[in-house]
């Protein structure tokens, strides 16, 4: 869904042309492709030392580290203030993730949610492989035609490329999704054509 080799491109691209330091760690993501969006949820762990889903100053800075971008420790502290959006000292999930993604039109999230909603059929916000049944076809998946899967084992792979790639617990929820949604989104220019894309994949 969307072309990820182009996407990868133009994140290298932008990264080379901007300086804004929240940008340049989203084009770091974005040049993972798709799943780089959703590659935060394991950067924010990887940074979240003592486990208290907060992380600090010292954290951040260790985590950008290892998230392997180069920042000099000016940048480092101007990226930190630009998460810590009410100035406490610590960035918690959500202000890393809503500052990080890439950012979406109303009409865009609008069909991501739509779809989601499709998907979840018990209406309980996560979307689980009981959930796709009846509502994604398994049979024309080449491993399921070549016997190579059961049904199960393609419903969790179909779940699997929505999922944060370190906890991969087969529920997908609407968050996670949004996560993934908007790193396709990143590549794609205009409305009318993501909002295509999204009826065509989704029957919607």
């Amino acid at each position: 869904m969307g072309d990820e080799r182009q996407m990868k491109a133009e994140a290298s691209k932008k990264l080379h042309k901007t300086k804004d330091p929240v940008e340049r760690l989203r084009y770091k993501c974005l040049e993972r492709g798709c799943s780089g969006i959703k590659g935060l949820g394991r950067a924010f762990r990887v940074m979240d030392d003592d486990g208290n889903r907060k992380i600090d100053y010292d954290e951040f800075k260790k985590g950008i580290r290892d998230f392997g971008v180069h920042m000099e420790p000016a940048e480092v502290k101007e990226t930190f203030h630009s998460f810590d959006r009410d100035g406490n000292g610590v960035v918690d999930y959500d202000e890393f993730i809503v500052t990080l993604r890439p950012p979406m039109s109303n009409a865009r999230k609008e069909m991501v949610y739509k779809a989601f909603d499709k998907l979840d059929r018990t209406r309980d916000g996560e979307v689980t492989v009981e959930d796709l049944k009846g509502v994604y076809d398994p049979s024309k998946h080449p491993k399921y035609m070549n016997g190579e899967w059961t049904e199960e084992q393609v419903f969790r792979s179909f779940l699997d490329s929505f999922d944060s790639p370190d906890d991969k617990d087969g529920v997908v929820t609407k968050d996670e999704f949004l996560n993934y949604y908007s790193g396709v989104s990143a590549s794609i220019d205009t409305d009318s054509y993501f909002i295509l894309m999204m009826k065509n994949a989704w029957k919607i």
